[in-house]
């Protein structure tokens, strides 16, 4: 009987995230926190701080989670705890399942390998720490763009992006707002052109421009676009400057808009089957609490549909910042994930994992 009331008490998905918040001074600890995938922190599965808990990875029957303590000198142990915290366990070794098991399939830049790079870099107080995100991040991001092959045409826009459903496409005109760029061969504004009525609505700039690129999942044509339910959308890295670095866009399909998805880099990673996505997310420079220091953080949040922005028309170009549904964190906290785990029953796959390491 107590099995079955379990069950039934778990049957939305969850979450497990590593997470190392950030303090003023000593050696802040990853500990494993479980979350509702609506953002509701259920508990705090460890507080060991013998060293940093890492890699948490879901079993795939949900039953069990599996992760990594990594301790001084190059130590590592695995360790097993289940979901409501209870029975946890030091394991002899790693399952095979679990030293098999990738981060799930997330957009990248073209050509780049779907493999984790450096986690941003904590204080100099806090000790070298792991790494933790999970196709992509800021470090190493080419600033390549789709103009490359057409920098030195004069009169060759980038290329059209036409929607998989066939309902519309993204094509590019001149931009005529100031006329001492009218000649420049990369001032090029971004339209939206719907199929069936012929309308045509300007986009804007992205913000980086031309320093841009589509994001995508493999080589295949279709694996710029993220259509699933009611979420249509496509990913463009932008390069801002020296101090932000690179950033992430989504042009929204259905309020045919760019959306800016972190002011620094954010990694898109699909739940299939859900009209919703994960972000891996940068945030340069944050305010350590009780300390005039900053330190780059990472978190992980959760998208929606419809997502909300709050627009900058005064800027230039004019810009619309998106606001996840949910972040995997405490609030207004300096952080740093160290990999991630969701368990989804009845969806395929049951299980979305996001290593803290390369794979």
């Amino acid at each position: 009987m107590f099995a079955l009331t379990a069950t039934v008490s778990r049957g939305e998905s969850e979450i497990v995230v590593a997470i190392r918040y950030l303090q003023a001074k000593g050696t802040s600890h990853s500990h494993l926190y479980l979350y509702r995938e609506d953002g509701k922190l259920l508990r705090q599965l460890t507080n060991d701080n013998s060293g940093q808990d890492i890699d948490p990875i879901f079993a795939p029957d949900g039953e069990t989670i599996l992760f990594t303590r990594e301790k001084p000198n190059e130590v590592r142990e695995f360790w097993s705890v289940d979901p409501l915290g209870k029975k946890l366990k030091k394991l002899d070794a790693a399952p095979d399942w679990y030293s098999a098991a990738k981060s799930s399939p997330a957009f990248t830049n073209s050509g780049e390998e779907e493999s984790p790079s450096s986690a941003p870099t904590p204080p100099q107080e806090e000790s070298p720490s792991p790494a933790a995100v999970p196709e992509s991040a800021e470090q190493g991001h080419q600033s390549v763009t789709a103009l490359d092959a057409t920098a030195n045409a004069q009169d060759r826009p980038p290329q059209i992006i036409k929607a998989p459903d066939g309902s519309g496409e993204i094509f590019w005109r001149k931009g005529e707002e100031d006329p001492n760029y009218l000649d420049d061969p990369l001032n090029w504004i971004m339209w939206f052109r719907d199929s069936k009525s012929g309308q045509e609505t300007k986009i804007g700039k992205l913000r980086g421009f031309p320093s841009f690129e589509p994001l995508q999942i493999g080589q295949s044509k279709d694996g710029q676009f993220l259509f699933d339910a009611s979420l249509r959308l496509v990913f463009f890295s932008c390069h801002l400057d020296s101090s932000a670095g690179d950033t992430v866009e989504a042009f929204d399909f259905n309020k045919r808009k760019l959306v800016q998805l972190s002011p620094n880099w954010a990694t898109p990673i699909p739940l299939p089957g859900e009209a919703a996505f994960l972000t891996l997310t940068e945030n340069r420079y944050v305010d350590i609490p009780g300390s005039s220091k900053t330190a780059n953080c990472s978190y992980l949040e959760r998208w929606g549909a419809n997502m909300k922005e709050t627009c900058y028309e005064q800027h230039e170009p004019p810009y619309c910042e998106g606001e996840p549904e949910v972040r995997y964190a405490r609030k207004n906290s300096a952080a740093i994930c160290y990999g991630a785990s969701m368990y989804r029953p009845g969806k395929n796959p049951a299980v979305v994992t996001v290593r803290g390491r390369t794979d």
